[in-house]
């Protein structure tokens, strides 16, 4: 037994880009972000989804709910598909964050930690048992998870088996969707970074 799981990013939001934002409450959905979940919904509109879950954050509610309305369902909170916990980088500039321990962090995740947050392997860990839950609740069906960039690169890297060092050699762009076949047997990748044109 098998379950279907969309990996969907959440749509955009006015500090993309610009600011490392973490777990900091508040940040939502831009305009162009509530354009993009709308647009998710209706793409997702026809697929038969047994359930929706969203990481606890307002920008991946907002985009969770968009999908969910189209089926009639109600988003699901996990805690275990939150954000990566940046710790004392959350809500500084990328351009501030310059500097060995951001290097570190960019070019070997395996082993960097957050100043005052997590490590790459602890987001890796927590998103397996995520997984391993839907399979175990949705055998059979398909869900769409609503989480972040870094813990859906996790997701995808555990799935291929890939070092977490190579995280930014591929893309999870806002309101993307990327599928995964979970199994008793381990996850295979159906599809990568996908985005309505």
């Amino acid at each position: 037994m098998t379950a279907t799981v969309l990996l969907v990013r959440h749509a955009s939001h006015d500090r993309l880009g610009r600011v490392l934002c973490g777990r900091m409450a508040g940040v939502t959905l831009s305009d162009q972000g509530r354009r993009e979940a709308q647009a998710l919904g209706r793409r997702l509109a026809d697929r038969d989804l047994a359930a929706v879950y969203s990481s606890p954050l307002e920008r991946t509610r907002e985009t969770a709910e968009a999908l969910a309305a189209p089926h009639g369902l109600t988003p699901q909170l996990d805690p275990d598909l939150n954000e990566v916990d940046v710790g004392d980088w959350a809500g500084r500039a990328f351009d501030e964050l310059a500097g060995p321990e951001w290097d570190l962090w960019n070019q070997a995740r395996a082993g960097a930690r957050a100043p005052g947050g997590e490590a790459m392997t602890e987001v890796q860990a927590r998103v397996a048992r995520a997984l391993g839950r839907l399979r175990d609740r949705h055998p059979n069906q398909t869900v769409a998870v609503v989480s972040h960039g870094d813990v859906i690169k996790a997701a995808v890297a555990t799935a291929l088996q890939l070092s977490l060092d190579g995280l930014q050699r591929f893309d999870i762009a806002p309101a993307s969707v990327s599928t995964l076949v979970v199994g008793d047997w381990g996850m295979k990748v159906h599809d990568l970074n996908g985005v309505c044109a």
